[in-house]
């Protein structure tokens, strides 16, 4: 009597039953160098969680056939000690939910590579070993490109609605000044002011258009 394991069924034959338990991850998984990457890893269990379970993530680099150890947890969380890893590895999971997802902080080209995730929750102990292969890349030009138009969008549009308002403004004061001046029509004290305003007006939109292209070749400048 015993029980065959079948992929992910389980064929029970006489009276002995093996248990199977399944495991998910993330097939790729791309990230960008100094930036926290996550690596999702799920379970379903038919047992209840217990004391007994396991979670183990090793590490295998490119075309290498060596692994190490990067992560154990059994009721508490194990990080590495040791290797390129250290002190790099947190626990990201909760395994009440099934989650026995890790996170890598400040990542590098270096961590490149494949990542498995083992689960064991006795007496479920069949089960699949997924991988995830991590791709680590610096962050490109295309992306620091997109921050500085967003930048521009944010600082010129609504520099160029002020812009169009003071034109609009004076179109219509000069139309009515050219009138005035062909009746032989005087400005009034508050009409001197008036000017007056607009001229500040328009000094203040100078400086103001100034200030933004400051904003923008200082942005420009951290950039790079």
């Amino acid at each position: 009597f015993g029980s065959v394991i079948w992929g992910q069924k389980v064929v029970t034959v006489g009276v002995y039953t093996a248990l199977s338990l399944e495991i998910k991850a993330d097939a790729h998984v791309r990230g960008y160098v100094g930036e926290k990457i996550k690596l999702k890893c799920t379970f379903r269990s038919t047992s209840s969680i217990t004391d007994k379970l396991t979670i183990d993530w090793t590490y295998r680099p490119p075309s290498s056939s060596r692994t190490e150890s990067i992560f154990h947890y059994q009721s508490f969380q194990y990080p590495t000690t040791a290797g390129t890893f250290r002190d790099r590895i947190s626990w990201a999971g909760d395994v009440y939910r099934g989650d026995a997802s890790i996170s890598i902080s400040n990542p590098t080209l270096k961590d490149n590579g494949t990542f498995s995730c083992a689960v064991k929750n006795p007496p479920d102990v069949h089960h699949n070993i997924p991988v995830t292969e991590l791709t680590v890349t610096e962050r490109g030009f295309g992306i620091m490109l997109s921050s500085v138009a967003l930048l521009s969008v944010l600082v010129f549009v609504p520099s160029a609605v002020v812009v169009v308002l003071l034109l609009v403004r004076m179109g219509r004061k000069s139309a009515g000044l050219k009138k005035r001046n062909k009746s032989g029509y005087k400005k009034s004290s508050i009409e001197v002011s008036d000017d007056t305003d607009q001229e500040e007006a328009d000094d203040c939109m100078a400086r103001l258009c100034v200030r933004c292209a400051e904003c923008l070749d200082s942005d420009y400048e951290e950039t790079y």
